[in-house]
């Protein structure tokens, strides 16, 4: 397994986590959701994107070019 995969697996395992963290704060509402849940959002997107682009890269490569 190259380094690519093992950073791209890291970042779908971080954007699920950070997913789940936000869903969960969002359910229980309160001052947790306040402070958190845009922040948390925030992060599940550069993680989800950053895991896109490292993704992109591998089938670029697997293709040749």
């Amino acid at each position: 397994m190259s380094w690519l995969a093992i950073a791209a697996t890291i970042l779908v395992v971080l954007t699920v986590a950070v997913l789940f963290v936000g869903i969960g704060g969002f359910a229980r509402g309160g001052e947790f959701n306040r402070r958190h849940g845009n922040r948390l959002m925030r992060f599940r997107v550069g993680f989800q994107f950053a895991a896109l682009i490292l993704l992109g890269v591998m089938f670029l490569l697997a293709a040749g070019g």
